[in-house]
């Protein structure tokens, strides 16, 4: 055998011999390469991370909890022009190929490879295959042996075209490209074409004009490069680009791309994050609610706060929701991550009265006032009288509970070093009452500290009578610097705003509007020493006979006082039970002031039984949850019971609704001079605290206006009571509900008398009535 002979035979020995090996290596291979390809099921149900929406029951998305911000949207919410521009840039044969678009593949190896361009005028890769990437994301190459970063992109290649292919078996076209678009990254925290278009332009994608599709699609290659806002002058070439191939595919005709392509980019840019959207404070309370464990004695100062968290816990199906409930594999539900859709009764419009109404009183008006009674004081913001070791106390407590102090003890810090950094100037933003919503400066720590102390609080709720729902829920000022909700975490005193549950009292034991009182100061016995509160009446009305309507609509502390010796302070607490008072009160008869701790939730509840008719009605604020899919995960009904009986919740409409026409509350007339309104004003010590709630035949609304400590306060009644202080926010916001023909609530509405009432609520009297050198005005009082 001549040696070429024998070298054939040798090399087919081989051959036979290594085939079985590179057989199974090329087996294995094929495993590692494709194993990890998603199947049908994977692709019906891709892993996103899906924003929760958070919905008004006027279909307005308020907010949303999310970590990518990320909402799906139907081929049919997409606008036609929008659909032409994705196809004419990203895909002009989307409608025609079966997910490869074979021509784009061969364009590019002969630009690359052959003409050595690494820039062509489209890339090769389809919609769909776009979809499987960003659906099933490629590998992370760290190996560093050669050659190692070429073949795992090739494997992911592969692996993409037979996805692509799946997807494009598996879903039509409208789909593919609906799924594409609400999975695309457009920068600025905005996953998806309807957090892109609400990002950028402020809209639905349907609302979206020609040039704003255009401008959203360009940015799908590059989104911090074609970003509008960080680069407006790239981003319109990029847009006309993305104009000019909707022109040379047939999209555009010639005059409507000459038109078109000299519009500037015109923004409504605001970035989605948790301090954006409308009701930033409602959606932190709902979070707290639906993520609420089980309560825990220990956890708890007082007894009352446990029994009421417990008895929502077992009775409340919302509160707890993401512990109670589970997905069908067994975990549990993300609010960040499973595109859930919660309905609430919240009304967008009135949401945005609200928050307007806070921000035009506080803003515009008390908080330059405000500043200007700080400017006096030695130790401002807190007030003169306030001994020094109380104001380092709320110094040290505040440094301790701020992030600085926090991250430096956990760094090794000692006291004396982080006490020291508190006193250095640093660069810092902060809160300001300008267009901005703040202001960038240096000052210490310390400074700052004080600064924020020196700002006014607030918040704001409404309810419907009847039904219970929550219209509209602000915490604070502003979400972004004070996190702290003071609408339902906040208790604070609630000062002659629980008078009204002491009358009510009466009320119900047979008192009525019109009877009448010697107005006295009372002495009560407590312990072995004496107390008589402080009368606020005007002298010449010391010692007459009055009506308790007089009583209540002058908050006569003596008259308060005197229903308080009828009925003591046990009495008047289960009375505040039954309105749905549940936080602690002690029953000591200076209760009649309002010294005791209380929420504004609770506050507003408690009010909205006397339009209610009497019935005490839980505040509602989620109708219904759904998944992503649209199954329905929970329905939600408002718990209701009769607190007191309905001609006595009238006789109380009729006695607060003199208060707002004769009493504290005149001042509402100026902003509304007509149609039925009952309320009440409340002050507390110092004027810590000013209060206001009413109500309307078909709304109630309470605020409460603060700061955060108690002993940062006006010095003056004049200033830092509650007409002055809340009163002006409700009226505001109230105006422009009523201004607005389509909430339905006007000066038109009535409160109705209940059937065969007859107690005569005229306390005025006769001409016969009349003693000498007195008017009928006069009978009101005496």
């Amino acid at each position: 055998m001549d040696i070429k002979k024998r070298k054939r035979v040798v090399r087919w020995l081989w051959i036979m011999f290594l085939s079985p090996f590179v057989l199974l290596l090329f087996s294995l291979l094929l495993v590692g390469m494709f194993a990890d390809i998603p199947s049908f099921e994977e692709l019906e149900d891709p892993k996103n991370n899906l924003a929760t929406e958070v919905i008004s029951e006027d279909g307005e998305i308020l907010t949303t909890f999310h970590i990518e911000n990320r909402s799906f949207i139907t081929y049919g919410e997409l606008s036609p022009t929008l659909i032409d521009a994705v196809i004419a840039t990203e895909d002009v044969r989307f409608n025609s190929h079966s997910g490869i678009d074979f021509r784009s593949l061969a364009r590019v190896a002969v630009k690359s490879l052959i003409l050595g361009q690494t820039r062509s005028g489209g890339g090769g890769s389809t919609i769909t295959q776009q979809l499987a990437k960003t659906l099933f994301p490629r590998d992370t190459v760290v190996s560093t042996f050669p050659g190692a970063k070429i073949y795992k992109l090739g494997v992911s290649k592969f692996k993409e075209w037979i996805t692509a292919v799946k997807l494009e078996r598996n879903y039509t076209k409208p789909e593919i490209l609906s799924m594409y678009m609400n999975a695309v990254f457009y920068g600025s925290n905005a996953y998806g074409i309807r957090a892109a278009a609400n990002t950028f332009f402020g809209k639905h994608p349907s609302q979206l004009t020609v040039e704003e599709g255009a401008t959203l699609v360009g940015m799908v290659n590059k989104p911090t490069r074609f970003n509008p806002v960080l680069n407006p002058e790239r981003s319109l070439a990029r847009r006309n680009h993305v104009l000019g191939q909707m022109r040379k595919y047939g999209y555009l005709d010639r005059a409507d791309y000459d038109s078109i392509v000299n519009i500037p980019i015109k923004l409504s840019y605001s970035q989605q994050d948790h301090n954006s959207g409308l009701g930033p404070y409602f959606r932190d309370m709902l979070r707290r609610v639906m993520n609420a464990n089980e309560p825990q004695r220990s956890s708890y100062r007082q007894y009352e706060d446990y029994k009421a968290d417990s008895t929502l816990w077992r009775d409340d199906p919302l509160y707890g929701w993401l512990n109670k409930n589970v997905k069908p594999d067994g975990t549990k539900y993300n609010l960040d991550k499973e595109g859930l859709k919660i309905y609430t009764t919240i009304n967008s419009k009135m949401q945005l009265y609200a928050e307007q109404a806070v921000a035009e009183h506080l803003g515009k008006e008390l908080q330059k006032v405000f500043f200007s009674d700080l400017r006096w004081k030695r130790n401002r913001p807190f007030s003169d009288d306030v001994p020094k070791d109380m104001t380092d106390n709320i110094m040290r407590q505040a440094r301790r509970w701020s992030d600085r102090y926090r991250m430096m003890s956990a760094g090794g810090a000692t006291d004396k070093e982080i006490e020291e950094s508190f006193k250095k100037p640093v660069p810092m933003t902060v809160f300001g009452w300008n267009e901005r919503g703040r202001i960038d400066t240096i000052m210490s720590p310390n400074d700052s500290i004080k600064y924020y102390k020196s700002f006014l609080r607030a918040s704001l709720m409404a309810m419907e009578p009847q039904t219970g729902f929550v219209k509209a829920y602000v915490g604070g000022p502003d979400y972004r610097f004070f996190k702290y909700d003071n609408a339902r975490q906040a208790k604070r005193q609630v000062g002659s705003t629980i008078k009204p549950f002491l009358y009510t009292l009466a009320m119900q034991e047979g008192f009525t509007p019109c009877d009448k009182v010697v107005n006295v100061p009372q002495t009560f016995m407590v312990g072995d020493s004496t107390w008589t509160p402080e009368s606020t009446d005007k002298p010449e009305w010391i010692g007459k006979k009055v009506t308790l309507k007089w009583g209540l609509t002058k908050s006569s502390n003596n008259i308060s006082a005197y229903l308080m010796r009828q009925f003591g302070p046990n009495a008047m607490v289960d009375m505040c039970r039954r309105l749905g008072i549940k936080s602690h009160l002690d029953p000591v008869v200076s209760l009649c002031l309002g010294p005791a701790d209380i929420t504004l939730y609770e506050m507003v509840a408690a009010y909205n039984t006397y339009p209610s008719r009497g019935v005490h009605i839980d505040p509602i604020f989620v109708l219904r949850i759904e998944d992503k899919s649209g199954n329905v995960l929970g329905n939600f009904t408002a718990r209701k019971r009769e607190a007191i009986s309905e001609p006595t919740a009238y006789l109380m409409v009729n006695l607060m609704e003199g208060v707002v026409d004769q009493g504290t509350a005149a001042r509402l007339r100026r902003y509304i001079p007509q149609g039925p309104i009952a309320g009440k004003t409340g002050t507390t010590n110092d004027q810590s605290d000013g209060w206001f709630i009413g109500f309307t035949p078909r709304l109630t609304a309470g605020v409460w206006v603060g700061a955060e400590d108690r002993q940062v306060h006006f010095e003056s009644l004049a200033l830092g009571g509650g007409s002055n202080m809340a009163l002006p926010i409700w009226a505001l916001f109230m105006q422009r509900v009523m201004k607005d023909p389509t909430l339905g609530i006007s000066a038109f509405d009535a409160f109705t008398s209940p059937p065969g009432f007859y107690v005569d609520l005229n306390c005025k009297g006769t001409d016969e009535d009349l003693e000498e050198g007195q008017t009928k005005k006069d009978l009101f009082f005496n």
